[in-house]
């Protein structure tokens, strides 16, 4: 996401006691009681005359702005500068409020007057007026685009104000130099700056610049890459702000949103944020707000949206004279007419064009952008491209800029022949991807950071020519969505709201069970976003570690398995095994009848956990028969009859595997990789001396009775049914343990997995709470539904997924819904032949099947 919000204002004109009353001391109360400030300047107004009054005048045009009000504080600056220029001696006052208006034209949209201002008050200011004029021109040159004239104006006047002793100046003077230079991708100084703004404000007791400072710094610190962070700042900024502050704290925070791979949640944060700054005429941040809100729309699959939306800002923009954000415009549309489809001549030149245009305006990551665009068309259409990415450096500024980078590396020496290189090149991009990754602590976050990458990674997925070089680049390319374990510190409001949850989600179902009224969704829905947000500001303790694995240490693992790992290379499905040491490629044809025929083994699987029905039945074996055919037959002289281990891709991921027929008796381990399935081997082999957990959830009707069938086999488990079977007790049961069987209903979450339940006493169990988990079990057993399903593509983001990220060796869940009375006998031959010394895989597969147990799957190190 190449998504920008020009900043700010230029600094408050100050701060004082609250006790104020002459109008030097209500231009320095002006940033912290806007309200005061207004009612008691336009009093000071009524009962003066002449020059008298114009510093009045001034505070209150300030105070109306602040409130919200620009039109109304644009009228008394207005009359502040008539009479003050009527004025004998009033040329100095006459300048003061001229840079009082250079910031509310800036607000308002009316960037030349505000320069133009700024060049009239320019020789006639001294001291610290001088340097307050200075901050405010370099908000209005930010505004306009001349991002290098902004961070000079602001970094000639730094030094006076540090020698100076007016901390609210200095500490707007620090805001904009650090925005200018963060617009120019100079993060570390950037950061610096804002830093020192903020301690500046707070040191001084400045709450409302302090908390201003904050928030710009969360911008910062979000391109930088550090999202949880940011989403920190944030939250600890927005209380303290108001009227544009929050208006343009919440367009920040739209921004992180939709970096973080969120422009879903992104786009109702800048609908209402833009509603406010248009009814309160804050005509720039309308036109700011606009261009974000298109990245939101484009990024979130409605390029036609994003088109509108993003000429809108465009015409803004031009009305405003802001040609320096009219080019970023230009990009959305350029991104939006790429992503509908368009590979024409009249695109080509349009990008390279924009390319070119953006990069003499300063906007290095647009204009790399931009470029990519355009040698990707020249490619679409048969045309050399190399010529159009320009000389590509070595990659700085954001990780979407480094990809970008590396993505335009990558196409440039494709164009010139050099397939390895441009191969290496995206590795390059995929590895940044990655690192980008593993500063997310959320897995939602993780999951959806692959999409970042997805452009490049495409591209070295078409390059890779052997097997070895596509097992490489797809598993980089899985590598960046992997759920990782991270152990951030306890947050005790993110443990309320889990609990506040759980319990009025119990009472709901109980409410439903009994024919009442249930409590209100929304109540419900307003705990899972306050889980969410306190989720997404943790930080990892540490980076995670890990690395991709090669063909050679795959195959040492295997020994006699083999590996088969689906790859989707635009609408084909292709597929690399490893076996005996050998990698080998497949190709196995167009991917959408398999997508099909995944839905109605998926629906037959349905219908037969609800009872016999012999349409059911043959409608499963049909479609399991041809994707057998499909996806197997071309590999049966590279794998013959071996266990397999598969990674499969997309929706294959919910495929109940054991109903193809050549699978059927045969030990299969799904794993969302290569490298994930190395590292469960590896909690596998380390196996766990702990105690056996042994849960009956309750509205389960042979839980019971499958529970007690279990205790013979481990007669020292530790047994939670009924009223004992509460979510924190089985929660702190699961620690430690070497297996945890756990029979109660689930429920798997489309689209917000890491909300996905088990039904117990008190309420649900959620993959939330599963992150609390010290050392998680061995081997899971979750007997129950379909909760063994994942979500965001290949992260394979749910429960089964998350407990395997935790460090938990081997997962035995279920993709389709089980019937509910075939579950006891199942689970008794699974777990005889667990306590025979049966590996899970092997145990699994000896087990007799009936079609009510299909979905059941070993999943993790088998």
């Amino acid at each position: 996401m190449n998504g920008y919000t020009p900043h700010r204002d230029g600094p408050p004109e100050g701060a004082a006691p609250a006790g104020a009353r002459t109008e030097k001391e209500l231009l320095r109360l002006v940033a912290t009681d806007p309200a005061t400030v207004h009612a008691r300047a336009l009093a000071l107004v009524r009962d003066g005359t002449g020059a008298a009054a114009v510093p009045a005048l001034r505070a209150a045009g300030l105070a109306a702005k602040e409130l919200g009000r620009l039109a109304e504080g644009l009228g008394l600056l207005g009359r502040a500068l008539e009479i003050a220029e009527a004025a004998p001696d009033g040329a100095y006052a006459a300048a003061q409020v001229r840079m009082s208006l250079v910031g509310l034209l800036s607000a308002g949209g009316d960037i030349a007057g505000a320069l133009a201002h700024a060049s009239h008050a320019e020789g006639v200011l001294r001291g610290t007026d001088a340097a307050r004029l200075a901050a405010n021109t370099a908000c209005a040159l930010a505004r306009a685009g001349r991002l290098t004239e902004a961070q000079d104006a602001a970094a000639r006047a730094l030094p006076v104000l540090r020698r100076g002793h007016d901390p609210a100046v200095l500490n707007g003077l620090l805001t904009n130099l650090g925005l200018a230079r963060a617009f120019q991708s100079e993060f570390v100084a950037a950061e610096a700056a804002l830093t020192e703004a903020v301690e500046v404000a707070r040191a001084a007791g400045l709450r409302h610049q302090t908390a201003m400072s904050t928030g710009n710094l969360a911008f910062v610190v979000s391109r930088r890459g550090d999202v949880p962070r940011a989403l920190r700042l944030y939250a600890e900024a927005e209380p303290s702000l108001s009227g544009e502050r929050l208006a343009q704290c919440r367009f920040d925070q739209a921004e992180t949103l939709i970096s973080a791979g969120l422009p879903g949640e992104a786009r109702p944060v800048l609908e209402k944020a833009l509603a406010s700054a248009a009814e309160h005429g804050y005509r720039c941040d309308t036109a700011d707000g606009l261009l974000l809100l298109s990245h939101a729309e484009l990024d979130d699959d409605d390029p036609e949206r994003a088109v509108h939306t993003a000429e809108r800002a465009r015409a803004a923009f031009a009305e405003q004279e802001r040609t320096g954000w009219m080019l970023l415009a230009e990009h959305v549309l350029l991104r939006a007419r790429w992503a509908a489809g368009e590979r024409s001549p009249v695109l080509l030149r349009s990008a390279a064009a924009t390319a070119d245009r953006l990069a003499r305006g300063g906007w290095t990551d647009a204009a790399a952008g931009a470029r990519v665009i355009a040698a990707r068309t020249a490619l679409a259409l048969g045309r050399p491209a190399g010529h159009l990415l320009g000389p590509v450096g070595r990659p700085a500024g954001s990780a979407t800029a480094r990809i970008t980078a590396w993505h335009a590396a990558a196409l440039e020496r494709a164009g010139r022949g050099d397939r390895r290189g441009a191969v290496a090149a995206v590795q390059a991009g995929l590895r940044v991807a990655e690192e980008h990754a593993d500063a997310l602590g959320a897995l939602d976050l993780r999951a959806r950071a692959a999409g970042s990458a997805a452009e490049p990674a495409e591209l070295g997925l078409g390059l890779a020519r052997s097997a070895r070089e596509l097992l490489a680049v797809e598993e980089r390319r899985r590598a960046i969505a992997r759920p990782v374990r991270v152990r951030p510190p306890a947050d005790p409001e993110r443990a309320a709201a889990l609990a506040e949850l759980r319990a009025r989600s119990g009472r709901r179902t109980a409410a439903i069970a009994r024919g009442v009224p249930p409590p209100r969704p929304a109540d419900l829905a307003a705990l899972e976003a306050a889980v969410r947000a306190r989720t997404r500001r943790r930080s990892p303790a540490a980076a995670p570690s890990g690395r991709t694995p090669g063909v050679t240490e795959v195959a040492a693992a295997l020994g006699g398995r083999a590996l088969v790992e689906l790859v989707g290379i635009g609408g084909e499905l292709h597929a690399v095994t490893v076996a005996d040491g050998r990698p080998r490629r497949h190709r196995l044809g167009p991917a959408g009848a398999a997508r099909h025929d995944v839905r109605v083994v998926r629906y037959a699987a349905h219908r037969l956990a609800a009872g016999d029905d012999p349409d059911a039945a043959r409608a499963l074996a049909g479609a399991a028969g041809r994707l057998d055919r499909f996806l197997l037959d071309p590999l049966r002289d590279a794998v013959g009859d071996r266990e397999l281990v598969i990674a499969p891709a997309g929706p294959l991921h919910g495929l109940p595997w054991a109903a193809l027929p050549s699978l059927a008796g045969r030990p299969v381990t799904v794993v969302p990789s290569a490298r994930a399935w190395l590292r469960a081997r590896t909690s596998a082999e380390s196996r766990a001396d702990g105690h056996v957990l042994l849960v009956a959830g309750p509205g389960l009707e042979h839980a019971g009775r499958e529970v007690a069938a279990l205790r013979r086999l481990h007669p020292d488990a530790r047994i939670l049914q009924g009223p004992g079977a509460r979510a924190e007790v089985v929660r702190d049961a699961l620690d430690g343990a070497s297996l945890a069987h756990l029979a109660a209903h689930g429920e798997f979450r489309e689209g917000n997995a890491l909300f996905s339940r088990l039904r117990l006493a008190d309420g649900p169990l959620l993959v939330h709470d599963l992150d609390e988990l010290a050392a998680p079990p061995h081997l899971v057993v979750l007997s129950a539904c379909d909760i063994g399903r994942g979500d965001e593509g290949d992260a394979v983001l749910g429960m089964a997924g998350v407990l395997l990220a935790l460090g938990t060796a081997t997962v035995i869940a279920s993709v389709t819904p089980v019937r509910d009375a075939h579950a006891p006998a199942f689970m008794s031959a699974f777990h005889t032949g667990l306590a025979a010394g049966l590996p899970p895989s092997h145990a699994l597969a000896a087990a007799p099947r009936t079609p009510g147990v299909l979905g059941l799957l070993c999943m993790g190190g088998g």
